[in-house]
């Protein structure tokens, strides 16, 4: 596994626990398609998440979630449509981002984690 990788790795572990605490269940992740892939698959009471994490040393050049482009979110919404097909669900779909900002990367004890919910339709 590439450095990149690692710290996509430990950004999502970071994401997950985060939202694991805030009541969220994990349902799967690096869901792969075609299209791309899904970080987290979450759920509640209401809601499956769809989760794109962007994980950045700080905001300086731009906020992570603007990283989440239009065709970024295409492809998210592709993917997320085989995965509803594959797995039937009464719950409502979601699409969030979670913004990581870790200075120090992978050894930033305490990175500021910002969860925008209904980032896009």
């Amino acid at each position: 596994m590439g450095r990149n990788n690692l710290a996509g790795a430990w950004g999502e572990e970071k994401a997950a626990e985060y939202l694991r605490k805030k009541g969220y269940r994990l349902v799967a992740s690096r869901f792969r398609t075609r299209f791309g892939e899904i970080d987290l698959i979450l759920s509640n009471r209401r809601y499956l998440i769809f989760a794109e994490v962007k994980l950045r040393k700080n905001a300086e050049f731009a906020l992570a979630r603007e990283y989440v482009d239009r065709r970024k979110q295409e492809r998210l919404r592709r993917s997320a449509e085989i995965y509803l097909a594959e797995n039937p669900t009464e719950l409502q779909p979601r699409f969030d981002v979670i913004e990581i900002y870790a200075p120090q990367g992978v050894d930033t004890a305490k990175p500021k984690i910002v969860h925008l919910e209904d980032a896009f339709q």
